[in-house]
């Protein structure tokens, strides 16, 4: 850590299903000298799509939204303007949910502590004060696998038309609380209640976020602030339900849909990669100041979550990925 300017990092492990190992590393804050616990909040970054795929397989399964239907019959505030891409394909949740629904914006870039933040309908709009171009598709739904934050954010508005809650709300209701993930939250500002509980977000090289952290509207594709073991908590739900033991969010048989691929190595809000025995599942995230990591073995028992409040481009999480590996294959 001291010598890639990481200021502060917190894991947990995962063997044989359940968590056997939680600790924290270093300064949430390097200026106060905090040190980070397992119970420090990190930004997540586009894990916040990992779970928040998984709200809407809830909704899914509860008949409040389809897979297949195009997404503008189950949008209601605002809806995704047809054009020349959409002639005769249209985007559905599963385009979404599996990054192959030609919509644009890859990822986003927040917004410092002291700027103007949008609403979520100025961020699909692309109106002032929002910091990216407007959410469009701009090739054929279907036609090629591509990482889309942009999509989700569409999503994140379907989710709160169909259910009449704040984005935040719903999640913590459906998702993080069934899941005993009760450290964490999508909303956007942070509550000033969970403010003392934070890192302070560094860039590389070392300098500190300006206020701290940016603000994420786009709270489906960037927003969860979250803590090691509650990481570990969603991949444990994960494992479990693929496994026939009881999910309070989704069923074995959509557990076994989000594991499956789509287009590429996306299956639905998470990575692939193996098959059968060794299939894993994994996701990464960068935020302005905060990278973080989870992966495991779907049928195995066993995973990993690592978060810093740094952005590091030196291939830390590899490094710690095979340590912990080689460590618990002696285990």
């Amino acid at each position: 850590m001291r010598e890639r300017d990481i200021p502060g990092l917190s894991l947990a492990v995962i063997q044989d299903g359940k968590i056997i190992e939680e600790k924290g590393y270093g300064f949430a804050d390097k200026d106060s000298k905090t040190p980070v616990t397992s119970a420090t909040l990190f930004q997540a970054g586009s894990i916040s799509k990992c779970l928040a795929a998984l709200g809407a397989l809830h909704l899914i399964e509860k008949g409040q939204l389809s897979f297949d239907a195009d997404i503008n019959a189950q949008l209601r505030t605002w809806k995704l303007p047809e054009n020349g891409f959409t002639k005769d394909k249209k985007v559905t949740l599963r385009g979404i949910l599996g990054h192959n629904a030609g919509v644009n914006i890859h990822g986003f870039p927040g917004y410092a502590a002291n700027a103007s933040v949008p609403t979520l309908l100025e961020v699909l709009h692309g109106g002032k004060p929002a910091n990216t171009p407007a959410i469009r598709v701009d090739t054929v739904p279907g036609s090629k696998s591509r990482y889309s934050g942009g999509g989700y954010t569409v999503m994140q508005q379907m989710i709160v038309d169909v259910t009449g809650k704040t984005f935040p709300e719903f999640m913590r209701e459906a998702v993080l609380k069934p899941l005993g993930m009760s450290s964490s939250t999508y909303e956007q500002p942070l509550p000033q209640t969970m403010v003392a509980a934070t890192a302070t977000g560094h860039l590389i090289g070392g300098q500190a976020v300006g206020g701290r952290w940016h603000v994420y509207p786009e709270m489906a594709a960037a927003g969860l602030w979250t803590t090691a073991p509650d990481l570990a908590r969603f991949i444990i739900g994960i494992q479990r339900s693929l496994s026939g033991e009881a999910n309070p969010v989704i069923s074995q048989s959509m557990t076994r849909l989000m594991l499956t691929a789509q287009t590429g190595k996306f299956g639905l809000g998470v990575y692939l990669a193996g098959a059968e025995k060794t299939l894993r599942f994994y996701h990464g995230g960068r935020n302005k100041g905060f990278d973080a990591l989870l992966t495991a073995y779907a049928d195995a028992g066993k995973g990993l979550v690592v978060l810093i409040n740094a952005n590091d481009d030196s291939g830390i999480f590899n490094d710690i990925v095979r340590f912990v590996a080689q460590k618990y294959r002696r285990a």
